[in-house]
């Protein structure tokens, strides 16, 4: 929606008089903006109190953004413009050139170089205009030399332990300049620092040998504007690592936000045991990354499983998510996503994608998954948690149906059972069921797959409930005798002989004649598609549908698929003359892509190769389509 947003504004600003209009209120905001944050620089300038660096740091950002905007403007404009437009901006400039923390801090010394060098005049008139191309040049070059760089960023750290002119006067009695000795001492600083805190972390019962949580705290406020330098990458773990025995935090929250922000922008790298630390140690830190994580997901239309999961791994928050405090919380906010969302598929999708990482990350750390299941799951009755976090893949295909039955007598218990007073909220056992979908692909396979011609109640219980949770007992009850009949009618087919479009159509017509309530339409959808990827005679007849099919039609709201009658030559074999229609609605061809995606993702131990070579000609049909 925000990309949307933007391109609509875009496209209302192509009139060049709007266009001028808005770009002059923008200088103008910007030229109060200037003056605002000159006398920011001069306050800082004058005074290097730790309450001046901490206001330093709380500002970064936002003055970043300031100078980007800035440059914007600038870039368009001649420098004689500039200085009647802007007058004070040398003045901000060259302060901000003797600020360390501004330099140090993300790409603002890469952003106030071409502001720079925006101010230099091409063709200087006068020896003043020289005079300020030749600054301008020599700032440039020093800007851009990383050990010079690296001595402004020394001069930060050396500023929170040594007095500055004790360390110069040091360097000049060994013979060394300053420029020489500052990469040395950053990288003597940092590892003396590291070693200070383990120390610090190994004897924390010892007052007198750890450090002191004031020291921590501003520590921790030095290196906000540092944490994106490779050389401060040691220090920035040991700081997320560290455990003292205080009662509160001892770093700074402006410190966990920089981490995060950076890590979340691929910034810094950071090992699995310090983003477990941060995300432990600061929420805040850890729902943004979930809602980062969130945006990637479901920034597109199409649902694929696959991206999904490269996402998700990518993300950290599966191997963060092995501490069950982590896992509660971005579960948490998977419900109210879910919630909100009314079961969107695309959410389904995401936390059984989330959850199979996860059960994964708990093995390759060698964690038994069922002595944890009820920290991680504690809405759920822990039989029907261990029953579920079994792989449905690993079961051999003539022992599956007893584990079905056995997960849906437990979730019919905890759903309807009234032994113990009122019934229990469905949507609690539901939440724990979803996290596990791929005994919903199995339960359509035993029901379509197995030779006995009446299906399981059990079964049939399992899928309405997964589809509708929300319904009660006698609105079950009256799906699951629909969907039964639908069963036993495709079960004759596929005895009877070859399929064909008019028998499907006859087999999938409601028995009552009424419109079928929604869930059963997206329970025929499935059950449809899966008999026509599984079996050799529904291939011609669903091909036929997505590539010639000329519309998808729904008779009703709800209702079961419709077959159509192609309207192409008569002396074409049946299976092609007839379309098996599935909807008209966007929504429900979104469906079908996902089901497709989901078979080619989750399903390969159901299908054959050329069920799966069929669904994957199909799902690349569909989204060509759309």
């Amino acid at each position: 929606m925000c990309a949307q947003h933007f391109l609509c504004c875009l496209a209302g600003c192509c009139e060049g008089t709007v266009l001028l209009s808005e770009m002059a209120q923008e200088s103008a905001d910007l030229a109060s903006d200037c003056q605002s944050w000159l006398q920011k620089l001069s306050a800082w300038e004058q005074a290097s109190s730790e309450e001046t660096q901490k206001d330093t740091c709380l500002h970064l950002s936002g003055f970043q953004e300031f100078l980007r905007q800035m440059y914007e403007i600038l870039k368009e404009m001649d420098s004689d413009a500039i200085l009647e437009r802007f007058p004070t901006i040398g003045q901000l400039l060259a302060k901000a050139c003797w600020n360390p923390l501004i330099l140090a801090y993300d790409e603002s010394q890469k952003i106030v170089i071409w502001c720079l060098c925006c101010l230099m005049n091409k063709e200087p008139r006068t020896s003043a205009e020289s005079g300020l191309n030749s600054w301008i040049r020599v700032w440039a070059v020093l800007l851009e030399l990383q050990a010079e760089f690296q001595g402004l960023l020394s001069h930060v750290l050396s500023a929170f332990r040594f007095d500055m002119k004790e360390v110069c006067l040091f360097t000049k009695s060994l013979g060394y300049e300053s420029i020489d000795y500052y990469p040395s001492l950053l990288k003597n600083m940092v590892l003396s620092l590291v070693s200070e805190l383990r120390e610090s972390h190994l004897n924390g019962l010892s007052t007198q040998s750890r450090m002191a949580p004031e020291r921590m705290m501003s520590l921790s406020e030095v290196c906000v504007p540092l944490v994106t330098l490779p050389d401060m990458e040691p220090l920035v773990e040991a700081l997320l690592t560290y455990h003292g025995h205080e009662p509160q935090e001892v770093l700074a929250p402006e410190f966990f936000e920089a981490v995060n922000e950076a890590f979340l922008s691929e910034k810094i790298v950071l090992p699995t045991s310090s983003v477990v630390s941060l995300w432990f140690r600061h929420l805040p830190s850890l729902e943004k990354a979930t809602l980062h994580l969130f945006e990637k997901l479901f920034s597109s239309k199409i649902i694929c499983l696959r991206r999904m999961e490269c996402c998700i791994r990518e993300s950290f928050l599966p191997q963060a998510a092995c501490q069950p405090a982590i896992f509660r919380i971005v579960d948490e906010m998977f419900r109210f996503v879910l919630l909100e969302t009314d079961g969107a598929p695309e959410v389904l999708a995401a936390l059984q994608v989330f959850t199979s990482c996860l059960v994964e990350a708990l093995k390759k750390e060698n964690k038994q998954l069922t002595f944890a299941l009820r920290t991680y799951f504690p809405y759920g009755a822990p039989c029907l948690a261990a029953a579920l976090s079994q792989h449905p893949e690993a079961i051999p295909q003539g022992h599956r149906l007893q584990p079905l039955l056995h997960i849906s007598q437990l979730l019919r218990e905890a759903v309807e059972d009234c032994t113990r007073g009122s019934p229990r909220n469905p949507f609690e056992s539901w939440f724990l069921f979803v996290h596990f979908g791929g005994w919903v692909d199995l339960a359509v396979a035993e029901l379509l797959l197995r030779e006995e011609a009446e299906p399981p109640a059990g079964l049939l219980w399992l899928l309405v409930f997964y589809y509708s949770p929300q319904d009660g007992s006698q609105q079950r009850e009256q799906s699951m005798v629909e969907l039964k009949v639908l069963i036993n009618r495709l079960l004759m087919l596929l005895r009877s002989g070859p399929l064909s479009a008019t028998d499907l159509q006859e087999a999938a017509e409601s028995p009552s004649g009424d419109p079928r309530p929604p869930v059963c339409g997206q329970l025929v959808r499935r059950l449809l598609l899966s008999l026509l990827l599984w079996t050799p005679e529904g291939h011609a007849i669903v091909w036929e549908a997505v590539t010639h099919g000329p519309t998808f039609e729904i008779t009703g709201p709800g209702c079961c698929p419709r077959i159509w009658r192609s309207t192409r030559p008569q002396h074409r074999p049946r299976a092609h003359l007839c379309c098996t229609e599935m909807a008209h609605t966007d929504a429900v061809i979104h469906e079908i892509i996902g089901f497709l995606d989901q078979t080619l993702y989750r399903s390969q131990h159901l299908c054959v190769e050329a069920s799966r070579k069929l669904a994957r000609d199909l799902l690349k049909e569909l989204q060509a389509q759309v």
